[in-house]
């Protein structure tokens, strides 16, 4: 299956889908998941390397699911082995991404908390927010 550049899948336009892969869940944000947010995204490391401050409260993690992470295209990477989100992945359409792109492209962005760094993790989420498959 092929796409055109810088279009994105049917599928991926359906943010209440949720995908997997034998160690990820791909799925929609959850408020419950606002302490576990900030346990990772308060990580200085973390956050600024994906553009974004720190986070100072579990208060504050809260906000971001609640605005930030809950729109269309946005998925928590939930790790099964301990069924915690520890980090998100999406795509945000021209209309509402900060960068300069074409009207039919997007932007994809993701962070992973730092304990996963180095487990392909980002890449295994991208294959399947773009082409819904894994590559060998």
């Amino acid at each position: 299956m092929s796409y055109n550049e810088g279009q994105l899948p049917p599928f991926a336009a359906k943010t209440k889908l949720i995908m997997q892969t034998a160690r990820l869940t791909l799925r929609p944000w959850l408020d419950s998941d606002a302490e576990t947010l900030f346990k990772y995204a308060s990580d200085p490391d973390v956050g600024p390397r994906a553009g974004w401050p720190p986070h100072k409260s579990v208060e504050e993690s809260l906000k971001i699911i609640r605005t930030v992470f809950s729109g269309e295209g946005m998925w928590a990477v939930e790790w099964k082995e301990t069924g915690e989100p520890v980090g998100c992945v999406g795509y945000l359409p021209a209309s509402v991404s900060n960068l300069r792109i074409k009207d039919d492209e997007a932007e994809v962005g993701y962070w992973i908390a730092k304990p996963y760094w180095g487990k392909s993790i980002c890449t295994e989420a991208l294959q399947l927010v773009t082409v819904g498959r894994l590559f060998p």
